[in-house]
């Protein structure tokens, strides 16, 4: 709540009316007069609103609603932020406990900023925080520095508030890309366990094969040793019945021998198995190791606040336009998708003009902005018959470089603009490149 206002009587009626104390005294100068820092309740709410949503943490706003016994619920955040813009409209203990916060948390952004001597240092110096992130600490040291002026509070609302709606988007897409890849994680996870299960069934059968295929073997290398001791034995006979009986059982023995031999070829068989078994569990255990990594590197990517920037894959920012720092005039398109249009144009270097081809633009407007601009760009399928002649026609006269291309949509635009870019315009259906002299 507000601190109860007192009146006070002004200082000359507690003084006799012929003090001549107030007659030597020296006139004040304005210029004078040292130049503060503004306070939280010399803002405008436009101001307030931003530092009360911006600098202050939901842990912050907690307690200090705490502290001074706000009528909001703690658990609404929304009206615990509206009360304290509210509450810091005006000087009393709340607004005096914020600043003082505020003065103590961001000390290092107000020592920075005291080296702004101007207005437009201030600005600059506000951009550059902004660009880097640090957005908090300069919001409060910039809207409150002693030669900040009204109008570049307004352009530094104007960024956060653009701000504010890119990181809501932003955030969103990361939630769902997140939780899209928490899914696809998890159903990896579960095929990984039944595929790990799967190869250990089967690694098992294979060992107990493997086990039988040894034990056959051993048994073959006796059955080798009695075949010798028969043979040896066999030499000796001289009975001829003896002889045939040998034979009949050194032919067993050797059926025998060819099947224990094939059973050792099985069993070679089923341990080169077992090795590409391993050797596929080992490639699958890296492979998961590798998602895991992947999963992990992929939320901390998402999870950071670090990617604030608006990217296009069509768009090479890396080049270098040829026409960087020309103003350009885009007569038609889409009004609801112009803060789109202008972003584009920003991150090219490029002073983007719009005319809406009629709509409520006045067409008497065309001449003077095509001739302030050095180049036209339209889409034919988003303006008004009139406006495409008298834009075509003014830019023959005035030899202005003409860019039409079919599509509304973002994308369109975008493409339009890397064509210009790279000097690829034409002027009434003629191929004409854009150079430095054109441009001037």
């Amino acid at each position: 709540m507000n601190s109860p206002f007192l009146p006070t009587l002004p200082i000359a009626d507690l003084l006799p009316a012929d003090n001549q104390i107030l007659s030597h005294l020296p006139p004040l100068d304005s210029k004078s007069l040292p130049i503060k820092r503004s306070k939280i309740w010399e803002l405008k709410e436009a101001n307030r609103c931003p530092i009360v949503g911006t600098c202050l943490s939901k842990d912050d706003l907690i307690r200090f609603a705490r502290r001074f016994r706000f009528e909001a619920s703690i658990n609404d955040a929304f009206l615990l932020h509206v009360e304290m813009v509210e509450r810091v409209a005006t000087r009393n203990r709340v607004s005096e406990a914020i600043q003082k916060h505020l003065d103590s948390k961001y000390q290092i952004s107000l020592t920075r900023f005291e080296s702004a001597k101007t207005d437009t240092e201030v600005f600059t110096l506000w951009k550059e925080c902004f660009a880097h992130g640090e957005i908090a600490g300069a919001l409060w040291a910039a809207l409150t520095h002693k030669r900040v002026s009204d109008e570049t509070r307004g352009k530094i609302y104007a960024d956060i508030h653009m701000h504010s709606h890119q990181m809501g988007a932003g955030q969103a897409a990361d939630t769902r890309r997140l939780a899209q890849l928490e899914k696809d994680y998890a159903e990896l996870e579960t095929a990984m366990q039944l595929q790990k299960q799967h190869h250990a069934r089967i690694e098992a059968k294979l060992r107990q094969r493997l086990q039988e295929a040894l034990a056959e073997s051993e048994r073959l290398r006796r059955n080798q040793k009695e075949v010798a001791t028969l043979q040896t034995r066999l030499a000796a006979i001289e009975s001829g019945k003896t002889i045939t009986e040998m034979g009949q059982r050194l032919v067993q023995l050797t059926l025998e021998n060819e099947q224990l031999k094939s059973t050792a070829r099985q069993a070679s068989h089923l341990t080169q198995l077992l090795q590409d078994a391993n050797s596929q569990i080992t490639t699958l255990a890296h492979e998961c190791k590798v998602l895991a990594t992947e999963r992990e590197a992929l939320e901390t990517l998402l999870l950071s606040d670090n990617s604030c920037e608006i990217s296009y894959g069509y768009l090479n920012t890396h080049s270098t336009p040829k026409i960087k720092n020309c103003c350009v005039v885009c007569v038609g398109g889409r009004v609801a998708q112009l803060p789109q249009y202008r972003l584009l144009a920003e991150q090219m270097g490029i002073r983007l003009i719009h005319h809406d081809g009629g709509q409520q633009d006045a067409l008497s407007r065309l001449p003077e902005m095509i001739n302030s601009a050095d180049a036209a760009i339209c889409p034919t399928d988003c303006v008004s018959h009139a406006a495409y002649y008298q834009l075509k026609r003014l830019c023959k006269r005035n030899g202005k470089p003409c860019l039409l291309f079919k599509g509304k949509g973002i994308s369109s635009f975008a493409s339009a603009l890397t064509r210009l870019s790279s000097g690829q315009v034409s002027l009434n259906g003629t191929a004409f490149e854009l150079s430095a002299e054109n441009i001037e």
